[in-house]
């Protein structure tokens, strides 16, 4: 019988049986909530995990039950990476391919949410600047240490139904500010980054899927306040129309097996250049509802090969 997952499926249903020995995996952000979960459950089913993270000292205190809890011949390795700084990023990518170790997947999982207006230290706006350029000259630089039938997952989110890509001013600075708006854009570029990078690296078997993980309550939210996200609740409940099931938050470890379902369970060709929620390919939805399959402008081939070549005159470097 098949076995099918959903929403309340957790990291361990979704690995069970599986025996990663010997594969390597890499994930940013393996300091709180989902980075921590994902390398947890990796560790216990005996893969091996590097972690690239900002806060060294904080990572090392938040993995310690993973460490503890690790298969025979599975371990953590962490390496510095601020995604918020293109040196940061170069210096990171530069070390791990100077190491030479190959990868069996990546996982893209660090990411800010909803702050308030600002730069990263290379002058782009926090959170395009964050959760995609960052991710994009640091995905594309070890590249070559992904492994022929790899996986590239960037963990997207709901939140890019706020708001398409701007190529025109990916920084506002024409367009008035909005924490929910900018968030929106980073995300749909984290899909269309999948998309491109699944096209140019398939040929080889590497493929790349974008995740939503699903509403959990963890760090990313620290610059919502209380009523910010009870009004996102109502709005999602108004958009689903009184017969629909009510949303609930999912817990950490539910919140991280799409991840781990789209890098390792599900097979690479069902997800290549596809988005993921609860542990299947999203429906394509064109819409205003805020909760449940994937708008069409976050797949848009023509849409990720352009938005690829803003970042790479962005970031100063070609792939």
């Amino acid at each position: 019988m098949t076995v099918r997952f959903g929403a309340q499926s957790t990291t361990d249903d979704v690995l069970e049986g599986v025996d990663l020995a010997g594969k390597h995996v890499l994930i940013t952000g393996v300091s709180a909530g989902l980075g921590v979960e994902t390398a947890r459950a990796l560790l216990a089913h005996g893969a091996c995990v590097t972690g690239a993270v900002r806060d060294l000292d904080k990572a090392h205190r938040a993995t310690e039950a993973a460490r503890a809890s690790a298969a025979s011949g599975a371990d953590l390795d962490l390496i510095a990476l601020d995604l918020a700084s293109l040196s940061s990023v170069r210096t990171c990518a530069d070390a791990l391919v100077s190491a030479g170790h190959p990868f069996d997947i990546v996982i893209a999982n660090a990411g800010v949410m909803a702050c308030p207006k600002g730069t990263t230290a290379d002058g782009f706006e926090t959170q395009f600047g964050t959760n995609h350029l960052g991710h994009f000259l640091f995905v594309n630089r070890i590249a070559g240490l992904i492994k022929a039938g790899g996986r590239l997952v960037n963990l997207s989110s709901a939140g890019h139904r706020f708001a398409d890509v701007d190529l025109e001013d990916p920084n506002f600075e024409r367009t008035p500010y909005e924490e929910f708006i900018a968030y929106g854009r980073s995300k749909t570029a984290n899909i269309l980054f999948a998309v491109e990078f699944d096209r140019r690296h398939k040929a080889r078997g590497v493929r790349a899927a974008a995740v939503h993980p699903g509403g959990i309550q963890t760090e990313l939210g620290r610059h919502m306040t209380p009523e910010t996200v009870a009004a996102m609740i109502r709005r999602i409940g108004a958009d689903q129309g009184a017969l629909a099931p009510q949303f609930q938050w999912k817990s950490i470890p539910q919140g991280a097996a799409t991840t781990l379902w789209a890098a390792i369970t599900a097979p690479a060709a069902d997800v290549g250049g596809r988005y993921c929620e609860d542990c299947h390919v999203a429906e394509v939805v064109d819409g205003g509802q805020l909760r449940g399959g994937v708008r069409p402008y976050a797949l848009d081939a023509e849409r990720a090969k352009a938005l690829w070549a803003l970042s790479e005159t962005l970031v100063g470097e070609r792939f």
